[in-house]
């Protein structure tokens, strides 16, 4: 998959998580919702996975490293 394709799907299950999150604090209860949200977590975890391990990490997720600073930055790459 490429690189424009996975931080799309990475978006999208954010979003979803984020949903489901808001969801289960006004319904701790509600078990559909939970499996929906660990569900979509656990698709998430996959595909920023594959995305890391094509592309690089995407957060520095406590990592001290500068290797984001090395790809391009978005006013690099020629959009015409």
């Amino acid at each position: 998959m490429s690189k424009d394709k996975l931080l799309r799907r990475l978006s999208s299950l954010g979003f979803s998580m984020q949903e489901y999150r808001l969801f289960l604090d006004t319904h701790p209860q509600n078990s559909e919702a939970q499996e929906l949200f660990d569900n979509t977590k656990k698709k998430y975890d996959a595909v920023l996975e594959e995305y890391e391990k094509q592309f690089g990490p995407l957060t520095l997720n406590g990592l001290n490293s500068d290797d984001w600073l090395k790809n391009p930055w978005p006013w690099d790459n020629d959009a015409n």
